[in-house]
């Protein structure tokens, strides 16, 4: 597929521009949060306890979207990290209750300083209405996508 200029039209495809972005995306997230030595399931599992409190794994789980294999690994470094407290759920003993810690909610506040810096870098060549244009966009793809 080409132009008559003979530039690819690859580069046009939104499905292929969007994958590139997001693999972008991701390289500046993840290298964004390791260097304050966390990881994006340590800012998802974080932000879910903050917002909506205690919470079993199962339910933890569904509410952050991190798959139940690599959340208990993410809860077992945030617990050995004293950012989330794991104790029996007093109402059924074979469930664990998550509870984020004060010094969890510090490390969120770091990890959202963090996120930020990111978008900022991520979203430098646009205006901050042509931000606000873009994400309206992307959330309405997504929530199409995922009905």
């Amino acid at each position: 597929m080409g132009t008559p200029d003979g530039e690819s039209r690859m580069w046009e495809v939104p499905s292929w521009l969007l994958t590139q972005t997001a693999m972008h995306a991701g390289r500046l997230v993840s290298d964004g949060f390791a260097a304050v030595d966390a990881r994006g399931y340590h800012f998802r599992v974080l932000a879910t306890l903050d917002e909506h409190g205690p919470a079993s794994q199962a339910t933890l789980g569904r509410r952050s979207g991190v798959h139940l294999s690599d959340l208990v690994a993410t809860i077992n470094e945030l617990a050995e990290r004293g950012y989330v407290e794991r104790e029996p759920d007093p109402e059924d003993r074979r469930r664990n209750v998550v509870t984020i810690t004060v010094a969890g909610q510090r490390q969120l506040r770091r990890l959202e300083k963090q996120l930020v810096q990111i978008q900022e870098e991520l979203l430098a060549p646009l205006s901050p209405e042509e931000r606000e244009e873009f994400a309206r966009l992307l959330a309405r793809l997504l929530r199409h996508h995922t009905r």
